[in-house]
């Protein structure tokens, strides 16, 4: 799987809380834990449900500075158990709903939603989560009315809003969104990739200038 723009925008977006613990839902090949790991957190899980891509995301923290806060799990996060609850959850969930499959597996259930549903999602995060934790998830804009009402549904509470325009002018594409069990007025924003003549922003520049080497 290549590093895709979505991954890159949330992890460099999510409020992380330095020292804190992290849960990264469908880690994929662990980018997004990754830049938690660099941004500071305490110690990260990431929960893989595809066998190959865990595998490639335990070497890939392996290989970084940040291995030893690091843990893959190879496993539906609807299995996962365990006592911590933590500060914050991320996750770049499928999005595809009943379009044409790849003949690749692994790319199949990183894309389609039926290997993470909403429902799921929001409801392992409600229950994982601290009492003042964060859950931050990136989702295509045309999803986000359905998320905040299954969010909604499990207790959680949207806190903040990043409506992703890829070039100026133009309508949004994503969404970056926080929930909490807390409730707090949502604080709400617009971030441009591109301006009208193409130009990265300085806005898109400022928040992910850390995670690419060309800046």
């Amino acid at each position: 799987m290549k590093v895709g723009t979505d991954g890159v925008l949330l992890g460099a977006w999510a409020d992380i809380r330095p020292g804190g613990s992290v849960l990264d839902i469908g880690t994929g090949t662990g980018v997004v834990a990754l830049m938690a790991a660099q941004r500071g957190a305490g110690s990260v899980t990431a929960v893989e449900v595809d066998a190959a891509a865990a595998a490639q995301a335990a070497r890939n923290a392996a290989d970084s500075e940040w291995a030893d806060r690091i843990e893959v799990v190879s496993m539906d996060v609807a299995d996962y158990k365990t006592d911590i609850r933590f500060d914050r959850i991320l996750s770049n969930p499928p999005y595809f709903r009943d379009s044409l499959r790849s003949p690749d597996t692994g790319r199949n259930t990183a894309r389609h939603n039926d290997s993470l549903s909403y429902e799921t999602l929001v409801s392992c995060s409600a229950s994982l989560l601290a009492p003042e934790g964060l859950l931050c998830v990136v989702l295509p804009y045309d999803a986000v009315g359905e998320f905040i009402r299954c969010a909604s549904d499990s207790g959680l509470n949207l806190t903040g809003r990043t409506d992703v325009v890829t070039v100026a002018g133009h309508e949004p594409k994503r969404s970056l969104l926080s929930f909490s069990p807390s409730y707090s007025i949502p604080l709400t924003n617009v971030l441009c990739i591109r301006d009208a003549g193409g130009n990265e922003t300085d806005d898109y520049i400022g928040l992910v200038r850390d995670f690419y080497l060309k800046y």
